[in-house]
């Protein structure tokens, strides 16, 4: 792991326990870019940690601190998210933005397996629970889609990082009955009341990118159901 100080942190809220991992990808074109970014004190951005395609790893922000990397989120009610957080960053060029042409693409072996390696470490010094491993995306889906449909959070589950559900065998479109859908998505975590500004199907397409990244219509069908009820049993008896 190699050090490449950021200046953009500020002390944690007093008390606080790290409880949520959120993962992001750069949206830039190569990882020097990122890097100067998350190092710029006009910037105002930055993570705990960026990791390279190639699997290099950089440590920017000490854990103890706040990094500023989640900007306007929520999960299970908290609302500072940054504050409660580990932030890494991991070297995508990402999905196209007003004003960018992005190149979103897999993330290479190399970049996984360093993911893997410095999220099980994470793992073992605070007390993160599977469901707080989470994306940019499932805390802030008004504004963010990373680390989007191409992470493969099946293979961080199976490595015992997060959470991943039962395969559901169909897939079947059911009519209506979509507010109670939403209700099951709070209990899980996805915040509705900070967000009235745009359509609850972001939330749902969120939700898709991260469970269900064959498919994300914003559509809820019977895939969608059971994954959520799998995942709310496990969230129980966890």
């Amino acid at each position: 792991m190699m050090s490449y100080p950021s200046p953009n942190y500020d002390d944690r809220p007093e008390g606080v326990k790290i409880k949520y991992l959120i993962l992001h990808y750069t949206g830039m074109n190569t990882g020097k870019a990122a890097l100067d970014r998350l190092c710029d004190e006009a910037a105002k951005v930055s993570a705990h940690y960026l990791i390279e395609e190639d699997g290099r790893v950089f440590s920017l922000v000490p854990e103890g601190k706040r990094a500023w990397h989640a900007g306007r989120s929520s999960w299970e009610g908290e609302r500072d998210i940054n504050g409660y957080s580990i932030g890494i960053e991991l070297v995508n060029p990402g999905h196209d933005s007003p004003g960018y042409k992005g190149d979103y693409r897999p993330f290479p072996e190399a970049q996984m397996a360093a993911l893997i390696d410095l999220c099980r470490g994470i793992l073992t010094r605070h007390d993160i629970k599977p469901w707080h491993v989470l994306g940019h995306s499932d805390v802030a889906p008004a504004r963010k889609c990373d680390p989007g449909e191409l992470f493969d959070w099946q293979r961080l589950a199976e490595a015992g990082i997060g959470v991943w559900p039962v395969k559901a065998d169909k897939k079947q479109s059911i009519a209506g009955n979509a507010a109670s859908f939403q209700e099951r998505l709070s209990l899980y975590g996805y915040e509705f009341d900070g967000h009235k500004d745009f359509p609850g199907q972001r939330i749902v397409t969120a939700f898709q990118r991260h469970f269900r990244p064959l498919d994300i219509s914003g559509d809820i069908d019977d895939e969608c159901r059971q994954i959520l009820d799998d995942l709310l049993t496990i969230k129980a008896l966890t």
